[in-house]
């Protein structure tokens, strides 16, 4: 297990700092020659202005045989940066444990920390992790936003009638509204979305994270700390001694966290959490799998919500983009498997779709953020009764979920490709 470090208050890099070099952006060229010429303790708050300038969500700083590099992951791409000259790796990883409040002894073991950053804005939490390689330590710094928190559905990518969906499940008192996806998919920054808009005065809402990414204002937060056998099991029956009307878990991960979240949402309250499938079809197999009984699952689930990031297209360079014959014919395909008198069927007669051209707002390249693409399926009665069976697939679920008017993530990621969002590659990129 990593060394967690505790946070150390007072230790941070300046807005100051950060202004010196606000003007590199995304040229990485120009990072890469500013880094040769900078003292040491400049060079992290170097690195980690051009990483918020580029709006990059992880900055990587590896060690290799004859130095160490230093890549930026931009909208879910990384990209190399700059390269440091070996010698001064030393004294680099030791500035940056200082400001994260790691040991600065320790090589041999991972260590996890964090450090802050204030700006007039906004208050902005550097999560950083080491780990020992074969030429070295090597660092992981991840930039938590504290304004992702409060993004709204429409900034997210979720519109029409997922989004509608979506509200009218969050207005219920109870019930479970799952976020399913690999890691990275953006299900924490959905479910911070969701608790955002439901905290309101009268509502006590606690959550359970592992570790906690964005501190929200009127909202009990609690991390689990396996060292003290504190887990999400035993987490989630200390926050219902608390008397919360919301309780947001990090992650069903197990039959005991399940059970308990089961009961929970059955019980009177509303339960968000993420479940790890494919898809969101996918989420109901993996309860049953896990152990979780369909008799209990079936009236707990609210809606389950499949979902994806896929990159926005520049809008300071978008052109149209002449599609591939094959592209067309798969695109269509696919639109027009939604049912005619969908609210969200689109105008399939002139299918136009869009790319970037590359300029400087984007370093060229062509994308500048990222815009979630879903599909969120929502309980009825023939779905709970399959549930109930216990003899399902997820292709059954998947067809049923069609059948009630879900769109697939496919579906709404080319939607958003005609709206000039996205691009057909993006979309096959992760939903194929």
């Amino acid at each position: 297990m990593p060394v967690r470090a505790k946070k150390i208050e007072g230790v941070s890099v300046s807005e100051e700092d950060l202004n010196k070099y606000t003007d590199i952006g995304r040229d990485f060229k120009k990072l890469n020659e500013t880094v040769k010429k900078t003292n040491i303790s400049d060079m992290v708050s170097l690195v980690i202005a051009a990483a918020l300038e580029s709006g990059s969500s992880d900055i990587h700083i590896e060690a290799e045989e004859k130095d160490v590099k230093i890549r930026l992951r931009v909208d879910g791409i990384l990209h190399d940066a700059a390269e440091i000259e070996k010698d001064k790796w030393s004294k680099i990883i030791s500035r940056i444990k200082l400001l994260a409040g790691l040991k600065i002894n320790i090589s041999d073991k991972p260590q996890d920390g964090r450090f802050s950053i204030a700006t007039k804005e906004d208050k902005i939490d550097v999560r950083t992790s080491t780990l020992p390689t074969a030429y070295g330590e090597s660092v992981v710094m991840r930039i938590l936003n504290s304004s992702a928190a409060g993004v709204d559905f429409d900034k997210l990518g979720l519109i029409g009638l997922a989004a509608k969906r979506l509200e009218e499940q969050m207005a219920r008192p109870n019930g479970m509204i799952i976020t399913t996806g690999p890691t990275g998919s953006g299900k924490t920054t959905t479910l911070y979305s969701i608790l955002f808009q439901l905290n309101k005065e009268g509502t006590k809402i606690i959550t359970l994270e592992d570790p906690i990414e964005y501190k929200l204002k009127g909202i009990n937060q609690s991390q689990i700390d396996h060292s003290k056998h504190y887990s999400f099991a035993d987490g989630l029956r200390s926050i219902l001694r608390q008397d919360p009307d919301i309780v947001m878990v990090g992650e069903m991960r197990d039959k005991e966290t399940a059970d308990v979240a089961v009961n929970a949402a059955l019980t009177g309250h509303l339960v968000l959490s993420t479940i790890h499938t494919n898809n969101a079809a996918g989420a109901i197999p993996r309860f049953l799998a896990m152990g979780v009984k369909g008799f209990l699952l079936a009236p707990a689930i609210n809606a389950v919500m499949g979902q994806r990031l896929v990159r926005r297209i520049c809008q300071d360079c978008k052109i149209e983009y002449e599609a591939k014959p094959e592209e067309l014919e798969n695109a269509k395909k696919i639109l027009e498997s939604i049912p005619e008198g969908h609210p969200d069927r689109p105008d399939l007669s002139n299918l136009q779709f869009y790319t970037g051209k590359g300029c400087e707002k984007c370093n060229e390249m062509k994308y500048k953020g990222r815009v979630g693409i879903y599909e969120i399926m929502v309980m009825n009665k023939e779905i709970e009764q399959v549930i109930l069976s216990e003899k399902l697939s997820v292709t059954q679920m998947e067809e049923l979920a069609i059948k009630n008017q879900m769109l697939t993530m496919a579906q709404d990621g080319l939607i958003k490709a005609m709206k000039g969002m996205t691009t057909l590659e993006e979309v096959f990129r992760v939903s194929e």
